[in-house]
């Protein structure tokens, strides 16, 4: 079977007596840049800048050499511009990180540094406005920097939460063709990161690809809204919601035969030990728009639904159900509620459980190999068992996991699978 088989046959809930695996195809499934070069140089693969693929978070590209050892079974295909705004199609160049690795960059990745040290960057690289995001100089990601404007509740305007959720253009389109053609010529599961179909994400709400971002852009007041301006919000929700449907029927029209997947959400609903939001909050205030979108996708493609929600979000896995999604991510086996083998029991057969494979948190970052093996090892039998599993970690993989770690998780998949 391929790749791509193996894929379709878990996401039907059905064993082939392989788990597929996923390191990279999404920004919530990926390496950091540092462990990726960290891999590389482990398995003595060329020594050559890595390709930052999502910058916010620095994640590093997983070239055909390193997919082919780690024996990942997806690819993703993502927009043109990044979190930044920041084209991705118009040359790259190397960077120098504060942790002395020498990264490839889009050369519209425009910095300066700030007065503290810190590395500042700049909405479409455009250094003439206000930075929208900066990295201490002893980190490994970047913090977006708030910038809203103050707030008139009498005058709030919808169009000023939506500049970011326009349509699609023809570049855009043709963007898309081509990531499609690429996708078509893999023997690998296609997932596709569209954008512009995450509801309430917490990520998007600063606007950090907005040169003058306006209406509610600061975390703590977004979270307010949800309680004290659900009539805005709901406002919001459904013009963005009708504009995700003509491009993502634009989308299919264009080439969407090609894609297996499609990551709509990353909305996260839980902390480390509870929900973020009442149920009730979420089957009013979200869930209509969900059903919106989900309901459009099964009626007019085959391609199966990805939901990313960190946290304790047991209470909410029937609701994403009923909402249409087929799959989980990053299935947060350390949080409060969030036992393998009864999220198994309870939901194996109606949902597809992305991740959880070992947790990144604890195990993976400060265990042993030992420890590694053996939780990769329990989790694969708990959640393999039937299908409906595909391997990857809880989140992804931060910079200072120690190679040998990462190693012994991969090799021990290599034996389960073999």
């Amino acid at each position: 079977m391929t790749s791509r088989e193996i894929v379709l046959a878990a996401l039907d809930h059905r064993e082939t007596g392989r788990i597929p695996v996923d390191f990279g195809s999404t920004s919530v499934t990926g390496i950091h840049v540092r462990a990726v070069e960290n891999l590389r140089n482990y398995y003595g693969l060329e020594r050559k800048p890595v390709k930052v693929t999502e910058p916010f978070q620095m994640l590093g590209e997983i070239d055909d050499d390193l997919a082919e050892i780690i024996g990942t079974d997806v690819i993703g295909l993502s927009s043109r511009k990044n979190m930044f705004g920041i084209p991705q199609d118009e040359g790259w160049k190397e960077f120098r990180t504060f942790w002395g690795q020498v990264v490839l960059l889009p050369e519209k990745f425009n910095t300066r540094f700030d007065n503290d040290g810190s590395l500042l960057i700049y909405p479409e690289g455009d250094t003439s406005v206000p930075p929208c995001a900066k990295m201490p100089e002893a980190g490994y990601f970047f913090n977006a920097i708030p910038r809203q404007e103050p707030i008139d509740d009498n005058n709030l305007n919808i169009e000023d939460n939506l500049e970011e959720f326009g349509f699609l253009t023809e570049e855009d389109i043709e963007w898309w063709k081509k990531q499609f053609d690429l996708a078509r010529r893999s023997s690998k599961a296609v997932v596709a990161n569209f954008g512009g179909t995450a509801i309430g994400d917490i990520a998007l709400v600063p606007g950090l690809n907005l040169k003058h971002p306006r209406g509610i852009r600061d975390v703590t007041e977004w979270y307010i809204s949800t309680v004290a301006r659900q009539n805005y919000l709901h406002e919001v929700f459904e013009r963005q919601t009708d504009i995700a449907l003509q491009n993502l029927s634009k989308l299919n029209e264009s080439g969407g035969d090609a894609v297996d997947v499609v990551f709509l959400c990353g909305t996260d609903f839980g902390t480390q030990t509870s929900t973020f939001c009442s149920g009730e909050v979420f089957d009013t205030l979200y869930a209509p728009y969900y059903r919106k979108m989900n309901d459009w996708i099964h009626g007019n493609t085959r391609w199966k639904i990805f939901k990313h929600s960190c946290g304790a979000v047991e209470p909410f896995i029937g609701k994403f159900i009923d909402c249409g999604f087929d799959i989980l991510n990053p299935v947060q086996i350390n949080a409060a509620g969030m036992n393998p083998v009864q999220l198994k029991k309870k939901y194996g057969k109606h949902i597809v459980f992305w991740g959880g494979g070992v947790d990144t948190q604890k195990v993976l970052a400060f265990g042993t190999p030992d420890d590694v093996r053996k939780q990769v090892t329990e989790n694969c039998r708990i959640f393999g068992k039937g299908g409906g599993f595909v391997f990857n970690t809880v989140h992804n993989i931060q910079a200072n996991v120690p190679v040998e770690n990462i190693v012994a998780m991969i090799e021990t998949l290599k034996e389960i699978n073999m």
